[in-house]
């Protein structure tokens, strides 16, 4: 590897070794504890007008870094990763939310689901039961 500073494209997509080991780190790809997917934004809205699921998107992103859990840092090592999906086959009471490792799949994630979500689940480790369809934990 090289010692010169690697220019990141903003849609982070490497063309060299160098570029892709300087985007796990801006990332902090390696401190990731949870993996949020949201179907949102779909070709076909099916689940949710796509007004509704870009509304959670927006809310899901601002949220995270506001509360500084999209990235790690020195006192907590750890970040939570967040994807925007196309589709997650679940084609009622959209959005749709999942949470990894823990497996737990939300319905109606919308802002206020998912405030409720970030602070009971994300932030003290509680399921949000009335809005968790479905509990299948990845095992290790």
């Amino acid at each position: 590897m090289s010692d010169r500073p690697v220019e990141i494209p903003e849609t982070c997509q490497p063309a060299t070794d160098d570029a892709l080991a300087a985007c796990i780190a801006n990332l902090g790809l390696k401190q990731i504890q949870r993996h949020l997917l949201l179907c949102a934004d779909q070709t076909k809205p099916i689940c949710c007008d796509r007004e509704t699921g870009l509304a959670a998107w927006n809310y899901l992103k601002k949220r995270l870094k506001e509360l500084k859990l999209d990235q790690p840092t020195a006192e907590r090592p750890h970040c939570i990763f967040r994807t925007k999906v196309n589709c997650l086959r679940v084609c009622t009471s959209g959005p749709i939310l999942v949470v990894y490792p823990d497996g737990v799949w939300y319905r109606n994630a919308s802002p206020e689901v998912i405030e409720k979500i970030i602070q009971e689940h994300l932030l003290g480790n509680r399921v949000v039961q009335e809005y968790a369809f479905l509990i299948h934990p990845l095992t290790e």
